[in-house]
């Protein structure tokens, strides 16, 4: 065991001892990296704890129960993607802990509703019972964890993304002329990656199968995302400078094109080219009269 590795052993040892004597605190578990075969934790790596309370404020609005586990430099409260709450800390040496909060009757919901797809992508990656005091954690790892594999989009899902995507490459490059460059590069750097790993996402499971492993959020993304996307990743990304971001915006399109028409091509779907190629006019008019204005 490495000195990282016993660290959050020992955080874990004195959150499970807390946890115990906590009446509000009915479960506890762990999952992601440290909880999970593929891809396992490594220094890097924080720890995830899935907390089934029934006092979620204890976690939510106060904080000196965090000296039970360790000593926290930072902490605050933000909202999970799928809606939730959960507290983030680092404590010392820099251990990051972040406690998503499941009230106790959702998990009731869920006895009787089933695991969510999400959830049970989630369990079914790894998991690690730390506190199970009425038996619950140990019915829902009971529960059937299967989940349909992920669909394709549909022609109008396909287009929605990639209309987006090109509608913003316009609204990006008329930011610049104005002299917003926070917003230009934000949407640059943001927005129209966050389309482009949409795309990718389907590109991957087009090429390679519907039950082809993509993650979510971009995790692992250069080892699922086509070697030739990885490559030209390099260069499509802005430093805070007009000049630069009116660099990057093109080479952001000429990768979204390619692997959006292979994509449109692979689930037989048409590929919006007029707007494609007004949007691609636009920008670089707008590119080539920015001295003039």
């Amino acid at each position: 065991m490495n000195q990282t590795t016993a660290a959050y052993e020992q955080i874990i040892e004195k959150y499970v001892r807390w946890a115990t004597s906590d009446p509000g605190t009915r479960a506890a578990i762990i999952i992601g990296s440290r909880a999970r075969l593929d891809h396992p934790a490594d220094e890097w790596s924080d720890l995830d704890i899935i907390v089934v309370t029934s006092d979620p404020q204890c976690y939510l609005a106060t904080t000196d129960w965090l000296e039970n586990v360790g000593s926290p430099w930072l902490t605050f409260v933000e909202q999970t993607p799928g809606g939730g709450m959960e507290r983030r800390v680092m404590f010392d040496g820099g251990l990051d802990v972040d406690f998503a909060i499941i009230p106790a009757e959702w998990s009731q919901q869920v006895m009787s509703a089933g695991i969510p797809p999400d959830i049970a992508d989630i369990i079914r990656r790894g998991v690690r019972v730390i506190v199970d005091k009425d038996g619950l954690a140990a019915q829902l790892l009971q529960m059937p964890l299967d989940a349909p594999l992920p669909c394709p989009p549909t022609q109008a899902e396909f287009l929605e993304v990639v209309n987006d995507f090109w509608y913003h490459t316009i609204w990006t490059a008329k930011h610049l002329r104005r002299g917003e460059l926070w917003w230009a590069k934000s949407c640059c750097d943001d927005h129209l990656k966050l389309r482009l790993r949409r795309v990718m996402e389907w590109h991957a499971r087009a090429t390679k199968g519907q039950s082809y492993d993509t993650w979510m959020r971009g995790r692992f993304l250069e080892e699922w995302v086509d070697p030739r996307a990885v490559q030209e990743l390099k260069g499509i990304f802005a430093h805070y400078d007009a000049e630069d971001v009116w660099r990057a915006l093109p080479a952001t399109m000429d990768l979204f094109r390619w692997v959006a028409v292979e994509t449109a091509e692979r689930l037989g779907y048409p590929y919006p080219q007029l707007g494609d190629e007004r949007a691609t006019e636009l920008v670089k008019v707008l590119h080539a009269t920015r001295r003039m204005a």
